[in-house]
């Protein structure tokens, strides 16, 4: 097979857990070939190279064979060569170390382990207050 559907593909290299979780990426502009954001029916070919957005990063991939079933996991390396600049993966790093600093909005409340650091970080003292109170 010479060509494939870029939703399937995505699901069959094992990049997206299912095929409508990779159609909607997709859709909402996060995969894109070339620069140019794709519709989940374009077929892609042998050499193109896929970038996915997956917050905080964006992965590239470079395609190697054009499947539409899904293969094991043994078998992605033949399917797709990653070609992520190590940038990507620096960001990544930075986002998880920061963690509760970044805390998306909607992710509820702080862990006590989160809040803890929150509370060394921002002693009382900055604030004016006294410890002892009379």
């Amino acid at each position: 097979m010479n060509e494939a559907r870029i939703d399937k593909w995505l699901w069959a290299s094992r990049i997206f857990k299912t095929r409508s979780i990779a159609a909607d990426a997709c859709k909402n502009g996060r995969v894109t070939i070339g620069g140019m954001n794709v519709k989940p029916s374009r077929p892609v070919k042998v050499g193109e190279v896929v970038d996915v957005k997956k917050p905080p990063i964006t992965y590239s991939f470079r395609i190697l064979q054009c499947i539409e079933q899904r293969v094991g996991a043994k078998l992605v390396p033949e399917i797709y060569e990653n070609v992520t600049d190590p940038k990507q993966y620096e960001l990544l790093e930075m986002s998880r170390i920061s963690g509760f600093i970044d805390r998306a909005r909607g992710t509820g409340r702080p862990t006590k382990k989160d809040r803890r650091q929150i509370d060394a970080f921002i002693e009382p003292a900055m604030f004016g207050f006294d410890d002892e109170e009379d």
